[in-house]
């Protein structure tokens, strides 16, 4: 059996639509916090138990009888990350799961700018200690986020954000279709995997896609990091926030989120979406 944990929210929710496509309804479960939410799922033959990394009894119940587990990060940037990721791995373990995989990161680095990656590096480094198989996606940026880096770059005609680099921008849609496909073919994907799209553009190169795209000039403005900083904050976004969302571009300009791979194409049998796609809904809807 192949659980899902998370299996109501964005990406998990769709790895299981796309599973259901790929083997019986009687092979799926999911394990989440409201079962109510996933009466969708229930009705269609999918295995539906509470379980939650704060409750590792419920957890483990929701495992029973798994062959792989597929773990959901933390989102909550609150949490210890790690710490409620063992909690998953220990429940697999003892559930008898011969596979555990996880949605990773591309910038899982224990020294990267960019906080999610260093949780991503620990939790990978408690996956290699598990004793267990284990599989990461390590999954390029999520392309929907472009929404708020960019910031308001169509009414305002220039993209205007601290330096930046190479970026792989990715459907995440498309991640949660490829991880489908591994998830149906147990084995021959160990440690880590990277699911990019096929480009890395930076903001200067976004910036001339946009142009083209709406065709009028787009302009790229650096500004300094605390400069920056400063006019989110005075434009109401907390402190916080903008300190952690410095930490992209921080990560970007070091070549963190740069790298691109071929696998996810594989996977897929098709060319990946990129930014060039995502901007033009964006004018489109504009």
């Amino acid at each position: 059996m192949i659980v899902i944990t998370g299996a109501t929210g964005a990406l998990n929710g769709a790895t299981v639509e796309h599973l259901l496509g790929l083997v019986p309804a009687d092979r799926v479960a999911v394990s989440v916090r409201d079962v109510g939410r996933a009466q969708h799922l229930a009705d269609r033959g999918v295995r539906v138990r509470r379980g939650s990394y704060d409750d590792p009894a419920a957890l483990l119940h929701s495992f029973e009888g798994a062959e792989q587990v597929l773990l959901v990060s933390s989102s909550d940037p609150r949490a210890d990350g790690p710490a409620l990721h063992l909690v998953g791995v220990e429940a697999a373990v003892a559930a008898g799961a011969q596979r555990i995989l996880y949605t990773s990161h591309q910038n899982a680095k224990p020294d990267t700018a960019f906080g999610p990656g260093r949780d991503h590096a620990e939790t990978e480094a408690l996956l290699a200690q598990s004793g267990v198989a284990w599989t990461s996606f390590r999954n390029g940026f999520y392309a929907h986020s472009i929404d708020w880096m960019l910031g308001p770059w169509q009414s305002a005609g220039a993209i205007a954000t601290p330096a930046d680099g190479p970026v792989s921008w990715t459907d995440r849609s498309e991640q949660a279709e490829a991880a489908a496909v591994v998830l149906s073919r147990p084995g021959g994907f160990d440690g880590p995997i990277t699911l990019t799209a096929s480009a890395a553009p930076d903001f200067t190169e976004i910036a001339a896609i946009a142009a083209g795209l709406t065709g009028r000039p787009i302009e790229r403005v650096v500004l300094d990091d605390e400069d920056w900083v400063a006019a989110q904050i005075a434009s109401g976004a907390p402190e916080a926030q903008s300190r952690f969302t410095l930490g992209f571009f921080q990560a970007a300009r070091r070549g963190d989120f740069a790298g691109v791979d071929p696998l996810l194409r594989e996977l897929l049998d098709r060319e990946p979406r990129g930014v060039s796609d995502l901007l033009a809904e964006r004018v489109s809807a504009a």
